[in-house]
């Protein structure tokens, strides 16, 4: 349960309309559960306890991963005073699509043949992968709407003052997302619409035009917002349309001095009255300039036949100007490639140049960058390296590890923090979603109900027992509240079946048990039961930590004391059952194909040394329980090759890791992600 609430602002909601737009032209926007979102916001923020999980370098900069949700890492840094001065976050889509991860096979360094082969090519396609759920992006207009409201509310709670915030989208629903953002940050602070082609047009639509941009939104959070133009090089074709030669060989062009907008008031400048679009001290500068030799000129203004100043009067040098001034359409960005060197392997990760751009745009060295969907990990990395702070945050655990990965090979040092919500994450919530089904028992599905419940079990005494599972995809259903138990007393329970006796209610977080039952007791006028059940309990035995076998060795090399540990053996029961689930798939797809369709099955060795990712020894602590503080590490990269503290290298892992002091635990991450501690 949350610690405490933490209010979004000093008075929450002021000024802000919910969800109901378009007021002007007597149309409405407005969604289911509007009212729960408008009390969830006023209750505040649920700050929930964090935990230090490992602090990576000196971290004096105060740098954060966070793992966890965006509204529960928002209340942390609003309760630490921690503000942000830069937000971009590329948040799910709501395209309905299923994102995995590539879960590839390392080599076995107990088999000599692969040991042999380690200045050979590798092919990547022959390597042996299968695919792992990473995060579902399945919602429906109204739940992702109101989740978005949520997730924007709560990220303007924590910007600065002059902070502004880039939001990435696509066609799917980002106009929709266009309106809140109206709404939340005033459409006085909406700066751009900014279109990034992706990529370039391609031959797989053939009943509309290609997709091929997404959309991001560029708002502040007040007028005053710090903005550094960017500037893109001149091509050719620009400056032979736009520029002219003078005399001594130097490039000009004449710029529009007049008012475009006619706010200015008109006077007379050397014979000339227009509206100029400055003032009479600033033109007269350009005019007592030093004299060029652009003909028909005086000083840097152009002079027409009649000797008086053109509209078109100003005079620029193209060698005293640094470029195109970027404008809001980017096409000169690609996307990550399959062979780009920045490729980390992560779903809809995005190009390092895209986040370049926006960070040099609007922060300065020294300000703090924050990407609370923060997936591969980009924006952390780019920010890092443009001298900036940064705050990563993701519920994934793939993501965590990933910017983890990212950073340390640049030499980042950083805090990793995790919210305490009170959810052992399987692994995901994709993952745990499909899990669950397994956990309770005699759960199943049932088609006579409505998609709001999980399924049904089959009591001796209550016959079908329609069960609710809070989704944790969808982090406004964590806290059982009197507006769910409302939804589910008055919405859902009335269409089921009339012989339904009793239904069951799983939550993770509730604002009060004896409150909910009361609430229950005075509202729920149908003849079903409703059990109330802590889901929590069932989540905490979900987690099966895998099992190794090693030996601890210490040698010298005649100076030196060198501490090794020689991996013998290790084995994951996950990491088995979705080899399993991947062969069997295989086998009964060859099965419909024919005879004639072979399939080559993945099976691992004895050792089940090729399912191990990542290593790390820790010589400072044998707490179990304290923060990691990784003295050596070794990630195995898909090729096989060894990453040793960030360092890429061209060996292959021979199964051993070293240390120069005693090492005292020992951490292994599985290829699926999973890391399991051990005390040597």
């Amino acid at each position: 349960m949350a610690v405490r609430y933490v209010p979004y602002f000093p008075d929450t909601l002021q000024g802000q309309a919910l969800l109901d737009n378009f007021v002007r032209t007597r149309r409405i926007l407005r969604y289911r559960d509007n009212d729960a979102v408008v009390e969830r916001v006023q209750r505040g923020l649920p700050l929930y306890e964090m935990e230090l999980q490992e602090r990576v370098g000196d971290n004096p900069d105060g740098n954060l991963v966070i793992r966890g949700e965006c509204v529960s890492a928002c209340a942390y840094l609003k309760d630490k005073g921690i503000e942000v001065d830069l937000v971009y976050i590329d948040p799910p889509f709501a395209s309905g699509a299923d994102y995995a991860k590539k879960v590839y096979i390392r080599r076995n360094p107990k088999v000599a043949e692969a040991i042999s082969q380690a200045e050979a090519e590798l092919d990547m396609d022959e390597l042996k992968a299968f695919e792992e759920k990473m995060y579902g992006d399945v919602w429906d207009k109204e739940r992702y709407l109101n989740w978005m409201y949520e997730n924007l509310m709560a990220i303007k709670s924590v910007m600065s003052e002059n902070a502004s915030i880039y939001v990435h989208l696509d066609w799917h629903i980002g106009h929709y997302v266009k309106i809140l953002m109206d709404e939340i940050f005033g459409e006085e602070n909406f700066r751009n619409e900014i279109t990034w082609q992706r990529t370039a047009s391609h031959n797989d639509s053939v009943e509309n035009y290609s997709r091929v941009k997404d959309s991001i939104y560029y708002y502040s959070k007040c007028s005053d917002c710090l903005f550094n133009i960017q500037y893109l090089p001149y091509s050719d074709d620009y400056i032979s349309g736009e520029w002219k030669l003078s005399p001594s060989g130097r490039y000009y062009k004449c710029e529009n001095m007049l008012d475009p907008q006619g706010k200015m008031q008109i006077y007379n400048f050397h014979g000339t009255s227009a509206r100029w679009r400055t003032t009479a001290d600033k033109l007269e500068a350009y005019w007592n300039a030093p004299q060029t030799d652009v003909p028909d000129s005086h000083g840097r203004i152009k002079l027409g036949k009649n000797g008086k100043p053109i509209k078109r009067c100003r005079i620029v040098f193209m060698d005293e100007v640094p470029g195109v001034p970027l404008s809001d359409n980017w096409n000169d960005i690609a996307y990550v490639a399959g062979r780009a060197e920045e490729r980390v392997d992560y779903a809809t990760q995005k190009p390092e140049a895209l986040l370049k751009r926006i960070i040099l745009s609007s922060s300065n060295e020294g300000m703090v960058v924050a990407d609370f969907f923060g997936g591969s990990g980009v924006t952390a990395s780019v920010a890092q390296k443009l001298g900036r702070k940064f705050i990563h945050g993701d519920v994934g655990i793939n993501s965590v590890q990933t910017v983890r990965r990212r950073l340390v090979e640049n030499g980042s040092s950083f805090d990793m923090l995790e919210v305490k919500d009170g959810v052992s994450l399987y692994r995901n919530p994709v993952q745990t979603m499909e899990k669950l089904k397994s956990l309770i028992p005699g759960l199943r599905n049932e088609d006579a109900l409505d998609k709001f419940w999980e399924g049904a079990i089959s009591d001796s005494q209550y016959g079908m027992v329609p069960v609710y599972l809070p989704n944790l995809m969808d982090g406004t259903t964590r806290l059982l509240d009197c507006v769910l138990m409302n939804r589910i007393i008055r919405e859902a329970m009335p269409d089921l079946p009339e012989d339904t006796r009793r239904v069951i209610v799983y939550y993770i977080d509730i604002i009060d048990r004896a409150e909910i039952e009361a609430f229950i007791r005075e509202n729920n006028d149908s003849l079903a039961e409703i059990e109330l059940r802590d889901l929590k309990s069932v989540l905490d035995n979900v987690v099966v930590e895998d099992t190794a076998e090693w030996s601890l060795s210490e040698s010298t090399d005649g100076i030196l004391p060198c501490w090794k540990i020689t991996l013998d053996s290790f084995f994951s029961d996950r990491v088995q059952s979705k080899i399993n689930e991947f062969n069997l798939r295989g086998y009964q797809q060859m099965l419909k194909k024919g005879k004639g369709e072979a399939f080559a099955p993945i099976v691992i060795s004895e050792n089940g040394l090729e399912t191990i990712e990542w290593l790390s020894l820790d010589c400072t602590t044998a707490d179990k329980s304290a923060p990691w503080h990784s003295d050596v590490e070794i990630f195995i990269d898909r090729s096989g090759y060894v990453i040793l503290d960030g360092r890429k290298t061209k060996s292959f892992w021979d199964g051993t890791i070293t240390a120069s002091t005693r090492p005292l635990r020992l951490k292994i991450r599985n290829i699926c992600g999973d890391e399991t501690v051990w005390i040597i």
